[in-house]
């Protein structure tokens, strides 16, 4: 469940950041749209990064502990 609510994140990170470069390269400068598409990736990031430290937090996220030493 938590790798699909991390991946389904990233999607829309994807989708807002080729819609702000779709609408930066179509609307010219006419319109808010690039900068509303591009704030809601930027949100979506920081929201991201916000729910896995908390996951990794209060345990729900094992983070990989694998150390390899020397060899």
């Amino acid at each position: 469940m938590v790798k699909l609510v991390v991946v389904l994140f990233l999607i829309f990170i994807v989708y807002n950041l080729a819609a702000g470069c779709y609408y930066m390269l179509n609307d010219h400068g006419k319109t808010d749209r690039v900068v509303k598409a591009l704030s809601w990736r930027i949100g979506l990031s920081i929201l991201l990064f916000a729910l896995i430290a908390l996951g990794i937090y209060t345990g729900v996220i094992q983070p990989n502990t694998v150390m390899h030493h020397g060899g």
